[in-house]
């Protein structure tokens, strides 16, 4: 899978790409990640990427030709891509069924805005989609844009060397995911769960499973209704029982 970052901060880019999931993927070539400086595809000797909004108003707003050019020798010189994402906090949250779609893609372009934003034409003439990482605010989006890297990159097949691990994670199947121990089995006292400790497979599974469940029902109650791959009979007994149980708690305290 190829992807190629726009960005006028490349040093922040490819320090990222040193290390880590992403950069052990790009190394044995799973990953095909090009970085490249906005600033080359100026044409002023100022090398300038921004300019002062029409209509007037505060801070600077990113030049079109920069991105237009840049995106044209992107396809000249490594094909037309599957998507041109614009990072950006007007964008579609950043979902982990968004990541599995993107990385189902063989080749995506991401671009890094700064300032007050883009030249409108960027969006209307080369971006496909737009993704927001959060709902705030950052300097630019260079951060962002190592976010989707990250997160889609890592679900292509390869990237990660368990692929038991990307199935397992948080978000795949609408729950979290269930608390982890390693060793010692007792610090100051905190000890890990005998269960785990049991060598009972059967049993630690269901442990997993159920404190998956509790963990979502108390963090994140709203991703167990949302659509997406639902729980499976196990989990929804569990389910149903954690919830009985906060029903008697709250009758106990009212009472």
């Amino acid at each position: 899978m190829k992807f190629d970052v726009v960005t006028i901060f490349p040093s922040m880019v490819e320090s990222f790409l040193a290390d880590g999931v992403v950069g052990r993927a790009t190394e044995r070539g799973v990953l095909d990640v090009a970085v490249h400086d906005l600033r080359r595809f100026t044409t002023d000797r100022h090398r300038s990427v921004d300019d002062v909004p029409y209509g007037g108003g505060p801070g600077m707003v990113m030049k079109p030709e920069p991105f237009l050019h840049a995106v044209r020798d992107i396809k000249r010189k490594r094909g037309v891509p599957d998507a041109v994402v614009l990072t950006s906090p007007q964008g579609t949250p950043l979902t982990h069924a968004t990541a599995l779609r993107m990385s189902r893609l063989g080749h995506i372009v991401l671009l890094c805005g700064r300032y007050e934003g883009v030249d409108e034409r960027v969006r209307t003439r080369v971006v496909s989609e737009e993704i927001s990482i959060g709902d705030y605010v950052l300097s630019g989006g260079e951060l962002p844009s190592m976010v989707i890297l990250d997160t889609v990159g890592r679900l292509v097949p390869g990237v990660v060397g368990d692929a038991a691990s990307v199935r397992d994670d948080s978000f795949d199947r609408k729950l979290l995911d269930y608390p982890h121990y390693t060793r010692p089995a007792d610090v100051d006292g905190d000890t890990v769960p005998k269960v785990l400790l049991s060598g009972n497979h059967a049993e630690i599974r269901r442990w997993r499973k159920h404190e998956a469940v509790k963990r979502t029902l108390e963090r994140r109650p709203d991703l167990l209704t949302q659509d997406g791959p639902g729980l499976d009979e196990e989990e929804r007994t569990f389910l149903q029982q954690l919830r009985d149980a906060e029903t008697e708690r709250r009758a106990r305290v009212g009472a």
